[in-house]
């Protein structure tokens, strides 16, 4: 069999049970090093458990995701339309006459080690209808730039993800050093939380599949993943701080609330209750000029 990056294949040795894209090729090894399709995993495989995946069951396993993924966006969007009303209306009962008011969201930061998954995410942002800075950059070189980052962008919520994997054969789950990349997101938490140690002022989700959950909270994630070490989708983080920034600042998101629309669910996603960010303001004029 003759592959080469950017193939999509599955391994032999789990059933076929995910999808991955070929990210390199060791001919020495005769490995190859793969990312998860949907999934936030990264992996190594011999070439002789792969199987290449032809375009008709890459679609059919692309559109099966993508059912999973329209489901959570419908449950999310109820969910944000009965606030809405909710808020709507606080804001508005007290006036005799009709009042329009206006929201604003809280603004994300969305950092990702996959370049295709950040893609993703920021569609998914834009279809929720809440602000976003998007940047892909390398898990390794995360910690020493994020603070620059946070400054310059200001967001009120953080995402740092990408790859991550529990790698078995080096150790326990809870040594640190057994992960792919959880040791760069615990550091670059770490670094922010230096600078900004309050959780609501700057909310973070930090980590990806497998990654070391205890570790990620303790150095000051709001939200992180996976408390079972299982694999969690690449819009799970976009779910859960889309929550935060559409919920208002007066409420508080409880952890199941922030779980509830997402893919993966409370074995690959936790954390701790926090305030949302969202602010309510009126009136709203119409067809007027504003100017900078």
């Amino acid at each position: 069999m003759t592959m080469k990056e950017g193939d999509i294949v599955a391994r032999r040795s789990y059933g076929c049970d995910l999808i991955f894209r070929v990210t390199r090729l060791n001919e020495s090894s005769q490995t190859a090093e793969l990312v998860g399709e949907d999934m936030r995993l990264i992996a190594d495989a011999p070439f002789d458990d792969l199987v290449l995946i032809d375009s008709s069951e890459h679609k059919m396993r692309r559109e099966q995701s993508k059912e999973k993924e329209d489901y959570s966006f419908r449950l999310f969007r109820q969910d944000y339309q009965l606030l809405r009303m909710k808020r709507e209306y606080s804001a508005t009962s007290h006036f005799k006459k009709e009042t329009s008011f206006f929201e604003l969201p809280g603004k994300i930061l969305h950092i990702d080690g996959d370049p295709l998954y950040l893609s993703k995410c920021l569609e998914m942002y834009k279809r929720l209808g809440v602000p976003v800075y998007g940047l892909y950059m390398k898990e390794s070189e995360i910690p020493e730039n994020i603070i620059k980052l946070v400054n310059n962008v200001r967001p009120d919520i953080l995402v740092i993800t990408g790859h991550d994997a529990y790698i078995k054969h080096k150790g326990e789950k809870k040594d640190l050093q057994c992960y792919r990349n959880s040791r760069y997101f615990v550091r670059a938490v770490k670094e922010v939380r230096s600078v900004f140690p309050n959780l609501d002022h700057l909310v973070i989700f930090a980590g990806a599949c497998q990654s070391h959950f205890e570790s990620l909270i303790r150095a000051g994630a709001n939200f992180a993943s996976s408390p079972a070490r299982i694999n969690i989708h690449m819009l799970d983080p976009v779910f859960i701080v889309s929550k935060i920034a559409l919920t208002s600042f007066t409420d508080h998101v409880n952890v199941w609330d922030a779980l509830r629309n997402t893919l993966t669910g409370e074995d690959g996603l936790g954390g701790v209750e926090t305030k949302g960010i969202l602010r309510t303001g009126m009136p709203m004029k119409e067809n007027e000029e504003y100017s900078e």
